[in-house]
């Protein structure tokens, strides 16, 4: 049931299917692809999350809003999907944290949304056929109007999106995981330091927070940033962030990390940052039928088993590894890479997200791997 006072609103697919449902945060029309997250909690995380940019996300969790919004939840300063897709909504959030409801957040940043549409049915589509554009819409009401313009809009194969999240400017993140949030699943730091260029493609705060928890100086940079001006902050180590679109369409950020390579610095890739260190060392990209996007993705190689965060649409292709990259981690759903180490070089990047930590911290001990291969780096420089 409708909300008192909600207004209509569509959700058109490109392939022709359109579900009628009821607005809540803005009015207005988003074009983009179309997507599902299967987390049960996080939505906040998951609007502000700057890898969605360009995206509608379907919620698979029938209730959305329950515990409304807060702005420590928020992975950057605004919400990057552009509309977001959910079977019921609650309008009277229930939690000590919460500032503003869901609807009344989305609003005030001008996403809109549709609700009271069967999310089950949209994501088994979506499954069976792959992920496509669409367009949420609480103007156009008739299904064959929206579907000009959805069909009009780019496919997300190709986008560059990056330049649309990226920081304007050069600035330093010292917030670490505060508590009672705090938690070292496999160690402590010791007292030294490292300073860390973080090439933000669409950087999450959390991934920021980690960093610092483990003893780093996080200077973040544009992804346009020269080489020779990241080098001027004399680096322990070199980190590559998550962000939107196509990987192989970022081809500054490729040849960015080429050059860096060069410098012969510790490197760590998150998700985009993952497919651009596999491109600046021979690898390709592909995109997946529907993408992984959610809280428990099972992924590992040997008898290991990490339970991950998970948000991506591209995957790098095993079979244009060469020799001198190993595969640590495959996604145990589907069995595409989801993580890799070069051989000879301290260079390594996993697909998923272990500052996500939904539960539990079974990737976290990925950032003290980085710390420690700085850490030998300076040592290997001072002897």
């Amino acid at each position: 049931m409708p909300i008192s006072g909600a207004h209509p609103a569509l959700l058109v697919l490109a392939d022709g299917t359109h579900y009628k449902g009821w607005s809540f945060g803005a009015t207005g029309t988003a074009i983009g692809e179309v997507v599902f997250n299967t987390g049960m909690t996080g939505y906040q995380e998951v609007l502000t999350d700057p890898s969605y940019c360009g995206q509608l996300i379907t919620f698979t969790y029938p209730e959305l809003g329950n515990v409304g919004v807060n702005p420590e939840d928020e992975e950057s300063p605004r919400p990057y999907a552009k509309a977001a897709i959910a079977r019921n909504i609650c309008q009277r959030p229930s939690n000590w944290r919460s500032t503003q409801s869901l609807s009344d957040y989305l609003k005030e940043h001008g996403i809109p949304g549709i609700y009271g549409i069967d999310t089950r049915a949209l994501t088994r589509k979506l499954r069976s056929i792959g992920a496509m554009n669409g367009g949420v819409s609480t103007e156009i009401l008739e299904p064959e109007e929206l579907l000009i313009q959805v069909r009009s809009a780019p496919s997300m194969a190709g986008l560059n999106l990056v330049p649309e999240v990226t920081t304007p400017v050069v600035y330093e993140w010292t917030e670490a995981t505060p508590p009672p949030w705090e938690f070292k699943a496999h160690g402590e730091t010791d007292d030294e330091t490292f300073t860390v260029v973080a090439i933000d493609f669409g950087v999450k705060r959390n991934i920021l927070r980690r960093l610092a928890s483990y003893g780093c100086r996080v200077v973040v940079v544009p992804v346009n940033t020269p080489v020779e001006e990241m080098l001027k902050y004399d680096p322990d180590g070199i980190f590559l962030s998550n962000g939107p679109g196509d990987p192989s369409a970022v081809k500054e950020g490729v040849e960015t990390v080429k050059a860096l390579l060069e410098a012969d610095k510790p490197m760590f890739g998150i998700c985009m940052g993952h497919q651009i260190l596999g491109q600046a060392i021979g690898a390709e990209t592909f995109k997946l039928k529907f993408g992984h996007r959610g809280l428990n993705q099972p992924c590992g190689l040997t008898q290991q088993v990490e339970i991950t965060s998970q948000n991506h649409g591209f995957a790098i292709a095993a079979d244009s590894l060469d020799d001198e990259i190993e595969v640590t981690h495959l996604n145990l759903n589907d069995r595409t890479v989801a993580g890799l180490r070069h051989k000879q070089l301290p260079l390594f990047s996993v697909q998923y997200h272990p500052e996500a930590s939904p539960g539990p911290h079974d990737a976290d001990y990925l950032f003290e791997r980085f710390v420690a291969a700085m850490r030998d780096a300076r040592r290997q420089a001072a002897s």
